[in-house]
């Protein structure tokens, strides 16, 4: 167990509290700090174990240990698209033994669509540490080939064609929302706890599509064909599937995985755990673990990646007053 600025920096503090002690000197109040971890540290993740979520969390906990010198472990609280697990986070003593895990834009779509356990400004960022654009895919013996044939069923049957998510308010349902406006068509929205859910049930055959993250999806490919994905741009790891922009539809969504900790965490906590994490983004093995998984390493530090959340949350409340996605 190390003290806040670590072992080496808790002996110079004692040595100094000593000498204050024996000299009848005041005693400066950073000496006074309390150890910390105290405890095991609880990351707690709002989707079941496997999924990326949960695997970029585990990643990051033997990283953390390791600059901690504490234990770290993973609580997975899956349920209402992460609002349990977030709701728990915001609820938390903060005192740094917890850290919560964050997906765009569910941190931010679920306290807009209804009355719900947190809202951003009950957390304190850490930072974001890893994007993973949304995808739309297929069984690849289903009749769909391609997007446009998707699109030209749906026109002519609404609402028969069945696309699963991981919860309303996510990426891969925002992305549904967004491409059902722009496209002028309608599917059957079905909502599941996590990725090997939805894996299972299009393997399965029980949805006609899932929106699945293009990472998830190219790690376990079997049976799979991915007909889109809604990134800025093709990405490295499926290079020959195309945009959504590039079919004509100006969507473009993906899952950033970030990190908070409730609102009121104590300054020299927060900045002792910002500046460990900001060390593991950096760690080539850590990156290699994203890259592993087919995700992009993206670090944005703390206030500067709450100031765009806030940014986009007002686009998000725009998006909700003209297409209200729970109705979709």
């Amino acid at each position: 167990m190390t003290t806040l600025d670590g072992r080496a920096g808790g002996f110079r503090r004692r040595g100094l509290l000593a000498g204050a002690t024996l000299l009848g000197l005041p005693v400066p109040a950073l000496a006074q700090a309390p150890r910390f971890p105290e405890r095991p540290i609880e990351i707690v993740v709002g989707f079941v174990a496997g999924g990326g979520t949960d695997l970029d969390a585990r990643s990051y906990a033997r990283a953390l240990e390791g600059r901690i010198g504490g234990t770290v472990i993973i609580s997975n609280r899956p349920g209402a698209g992460g609002e349990l697990a977030l709701g728990a986070v915001a609820r938390a003593r903060p005192d740094g033994h917890t850290i919560g895990t964050t997906n765009f834009p569910g941190i931010l779509t679920i306290p807009i669509e209804r009355q719900a356990q947190f809202k951003l400004a009950d957390f304190a960022p850490l930072a974001n540490i890893v994007t993973d654009p949304s995808a739309i895919t297929t069984h690849v013996d289903s009749p769909y080939r391609s997007l446009a044939d998707v699109i030209e069923k749906a026109k002519a049957a609404p609402d028969t064609i069945t696309y699963a998510s991981p919860g309303i308010g996510s990426d891969d349902h925002m992305q549904l929302v967004l491409l059902q406006q722009a496209a002028g068509i309608r599917l059957t929205h079905v909502v599941y706890q996590g990725d090997p859910q939805l894996r299972t049930a299009l393997l399965g055959r029980q949805v006609d599509l899932i929106g699945l993250n293009l990472g998830a999806v190219t790690a376990t490919p079997d049976k799979m064909r991915m007909l889109a994905q809604g990134g800025a741009t093709r990405s490295r790891f499926q290079p020959d599937v195309p945009t959504l922009k590039e079919l004509g539809f100006p969507v473009e969504m993906a899952s950033e995985r970030g990190l908070v900790m409730p609102a009121g965490t104590p300054p020299a906590i927060l900045a002792r755990l910002r500046e460990a994490t900001a060390d593991i983004a950096k760690d080539p093995d850590f990156i290699r673990q994203l890259e592993s998984r087919f995700t992009v390493p993206l670090f944005e530090a703390g206030e500067a990646w709450f100031d765009r959340l806030r940014r986009e949350e007002t686009r998000f409340r725009q998006i909700w007053q003209a297409t209200p996605w729970l109705q979709r």
